[in-house]
């Protein structure tokens, strides 16, 4: 299936509220359901590139689907280690910008799935908001759900990128109509302390 047959369906996905994660579809995108073949990888340690201190450097859109190209810039620091043995991980977020924000994600690891649950939370209102769910191909990381803007729930996507021993990226974007199109209003460049 090519990207077109992708993109088409993982929109009729959402309109049958199939939303997260959006890519469950058999051999389709990273977030695909486990092949029954019991050789699959296993991709527990997927995140171990991220343990330890980072640097960030953060491009954000200073308004979310609003048409902006003004961007926020402003740096930061995550602190990242495992748990659980290995089936997670567990960030903490730290920045100064727009009066201190501090930033809690947890990624857990299901087996039996072969996919990543990345859930995220912050000072700014305590609640955990709902995962994106995928895994890493080819060196790219890439993990969908939905997240709230202005009053509802839209598609929400995370891209782990150009990844280094030394760097990383990851940005995040919102689609306005069910995944035909996005818009990447965040962008961080981690660069390792520790």
């Amino acid at each position: 299936m090519d990207a077109h047959g992708i993109d088409a369906l993982r929109r009729r996905m959402l309109q049958l509220g199939a939303a997260a994660p959006l890519a469950a579809f058999a051999g389709i995108g990273p977030a695909a359901a486990a092949p029954a073949d019991s050789d699959a990888r296993d991709g527990r340690h997927d995140f171990d590139f991220y343990f330890g201190r980072w640097k960030v450097e953060n491009r954000r859109l200073a308004k979310r689907l609003a048409g902006s190209d003004e961007w926020i810039e402003f740096d930061a620091t995550d602190e990242c280690s495992p748990i659980l043995g290995g089936l997670g991980s567990v960030d903490r977020y730290r920045t100064q910008w727009n009066g201190g924000i501090e930033g809690f994600a947890l990624r857990l690891y299901r087996p039996q799935t072969k996919q990543w649950h990345v859930y995220w939370a912050s000072d700014r209102d305590g609640a955990l908001e709902p995962p994106l769910i995928g895994g890493f191909r080819d060196g790219v990381g890439v993990f969908e759900g939905t997240e709230a803007h202005e009053g509802r729930m839209l598609p929400s996507r995370a891209i782990w990128s150009d990844i280094r021993a030394d760097s990383v990226r990851w940005e995040q974007a919102l689609s306005p109509d069910g995944g035909r199109s996005w818009e990447t209003n965040w962008v961080m460049r981690m660069t390792r302390l520790a």
